[in-house]
């Protein structure tokens, strides 16, 4: 139906029905865009966006576990990302380079005095992951202050004089012994560009501690050159030292050689161990033929042990049963031989006292006499020496020579020792 032979209040609610479907069409989109857009802001967020990234770059041996997109872990925290795996030319003196980047405000973490990139094994699978440690000595490794470099002293100076106390330096200041004079970050003064000065260097590198770049790293710091290397946006990148474990796949490799390399020795020692094994079959065997042997033995000894358990059974044991009665017999004589050498001794002891008794009568009537007769050991004497005077002119007497040889023996003769003669006087005797 034309729109013209609609009737006017037709015609009324159809405007009124276009204009609700235009400002539904219109609010829908609205919100599709809002949606769109918070989305995209949520995940620019959640990405780093916004955030300023720092460059970094290292070398390893293997790409193998790396990929571009893997994240970069700092304290547990995903903080970037990698952006570029490749390999090095021909004659290189590294293998891989890997690019990666850090997001803000991590990268103020990693210092030259103790930050470095790890790279561990993440699974079993050959998947590693890179991490960078955090330090809090040293230089900070990127900056974001903008750095100058002057080669007008005076430019410098006339700067530290308008604004005292915000210029630093980006570097250290070394003498001509390689002596350091000043570190980096020192707040510069009239004073220590005076010292300065008088080194003559080609330029100095320093920044305004009130500055900040708000969009992108400006500086890394130079081990070499002992300060702050300025950034060319896009193209430059801080180095940091590597820490490289061996991929999981090399290790299980490794431990596969060393198994390879033992099972010789095992495959002898399970052989020691079955030559063991049969020795101590034999031995039980053998242990349970003496058990069966000893087994009248054991019982034997069970028959004793009762036996001596009884009262006087160590003697029936050992004697017999005839044996109690027999030594209680012998105990009996033994007693009876005892009472009878106790009377005996009594007996011997008497008759000894009265030895004693005459041997001293005779001791005392011989000193009786020796008293009364002083002579007497006079008469003994001379009874003595008349004898030997015999005895030697017997044996010079040529009938009875004979009799008083002497057996010859191997000794040496030696002088004869001479016999002392007692004399006593002619009237000894009276």
């Amino acid at each position: 139906m034309p729109l013209q032979d609609l009737t006017p209040q037709l015609r009324t609610r159809l405007n009124c029905m276009e204009k609700a479907v235009g400002w539904f069409v219109f609010l829908a989109t609205a919100l599709l865009l809002f949606g769109f857009g918070y989305y995209l802001y949520h995940t620019a967020e959640r990405k780093g966006w916004f955030k300023i990234k720092a460059p970094f770059h290292i070398y390893a041996q293997s790409s193998a576990g790396l990929n571009v997109g893997d994240p970069v872990y700092l304290m547990g925290f995903s903080v970037g990302t990698i952006t570029k795996v490749e390999p090095q030319p021909p004659r290189a003196t590294d293998n891989v380079r890997v690019d990666f980047e850090v997001m803000e405000p991590y990268f103020r973490h990693l210092w030259t005095g103790g930050s470095v990139a790890k790279i561990n094994a993440a699974d079993l699978l050959g998947k590693r992951q890179l991490e960078v440690t955090r330090a809090t000595s040293g230089y900070a490794l990127v900056v974001t202050q903008p750095v100058t470099e002057f080669t007008n002293l005076d430019e410098l100076a006339q700067n530290v004089a308008r604004e005292p106390g915000q210029w630093q330096l980006s570097q250290e200041i070394l003498d001509a012994n390689s002596n350091l004079l000043f570190q980096a970050y020192e707040t510069l003064t009239a004073s220590n560009l005076q010292v300065i000065a008088a080194l003559k260097p080609v330029s100095v590198y320093a920044y305004n501690n009130t500055e900040r770049d708000a969009h992108r790293v400006v500086a890394s710091w130079d081990t070499r050159y002992h300060r702050y290397k300025i950034f060319k946006p896009g193209h430059d990148s801080a180095w940091m030292r590597t820490v490289e474990a061996p991929p999981v796949s090399d290790q299980l490799q490794a431990m596969v050689s060393q198994v390879q390399n033992a099972l010789p020795g095992i495959l002898a020692l399970t052989n020691k161990l079955a030559v063991v094994l049969d020795n101590a079959a034999n031995a039980t065997a053998n242990l349970n033929t003496a058990l069966v042997a000893a087994q009248p033995l054991v019982t034997n000894f069970t028959v004793i042990s009762m036996e001596l358990r009884e009262p006087g059974g160590l003697m029936n044991w050992a004697l017999g049963p005839n044996g109690n009665g027999q030594a209680q017999g012998a105990l009996t004589n033994l007693n009876s031989l005892l009472g009878s050498t106790d009377t005996n001794l009594d007996r011997l002891t008497a008759e000894v006292s009265v030895t004693l008794e005459n041997i001293a009568g005779i001791t005392s009537n011989l000193n009786a006499q020796v008293q009364a007769n002083s002579n007497i050991l006079g008469s003994v004497s001379k009874i003595v020496v008349d004898t030997d005077d015999l005895v030697q002119g017997l044996k010079r007497h040529w009938l009875l020579r004979s009799a008083f040889k002497t057996k010859t023996t191997n000794a040496p003769a030696g002088e004869p020792v001479p016999v002392q003669r007692i004399t006593m006087p002619r009237n000894a005797g009276n």
